[in-house]
């Protein structure tokens, strides 16, 4: 079992959870639910009608923990790469992981700190599966898309994030691939 923190709790930090919790991962999630879905209203999330950002937002978070992920509510002051990730809370918190997942929005002070890699436009660069050019982080959402924002594309990044690490801690390609329950 892989130990992982991710340090954002909007769409793309609560996609990642879900998959990686639902995997039997050690998962814990960082952040106060400040996420700008706050401010939004969802016509366009397929398979969702519509649904308030914050109910959205409610009911993911309600599904990442019922799933065995630890939601803290604590603001990320530090991270450390080494063998394994460090990371410091405002309230004094020390967690250490296996990989790192950023989905800090607009401004990535923490990626910044480890010295990630940028495109000329200021974002993070990641490739195809969210791998920052630190091994073990990944970054997602508005940090490297800062100019797209849109709830199902982060929610997106989450879930290649953690499939990528479920893959490589497996040695192979992993699908995640549920079947409905069997009727009586």
């Amino acid at each position: 079992m892989a130990s992982v923190v991710i340090v954002g709790d909007g769409p793309g930090g609560l996609s990642a959870a879900l998959f990686l919790a639902k995997n039997g991962q050690q998962v814990t999630v960082f952040g106060q639910d400040k996420t700008a879905v706050h401010y939004a209203y969802l016509y366009n999330y397929l398979g969702i009608p519509e649904i308030s950002g914050s109910d959205f937002q409610k009911t993911a978070r309600d599904q990442v923990e019922r799933h065995g992920a630890e939601l803290v509510e604590d603001e990320v002051t530090s991270v450390e790469a080494g063998e394994r990730f460090r990371v410091v809370t405002a309230e004094g918190r020390t967690v250490e992981a296996d990989y790192l997942i950023l989905t800090e929005g607009k401004n990535p002070k923490l990626a910044r700190s480890l010295g990630l890699a940028e495109t000329p436009e200021g974002a993070i660069a990641v490739d195809s599966e969210c791998r920052s050019s630190l091994d073990r982080v990944y970054v997602v959402g508005r940090s490297i898309r800062p100019n797209r924002s849109q709830v199902v594309i982060s929610a997106g990044d989450g879930a290649k994030a953690a499939l990528d690490i479920l893959a490589r801690e497996e040695g192979k390609d992993v699908q995640d691939w549920d079947t409905p329950p069997k009727s009586s």
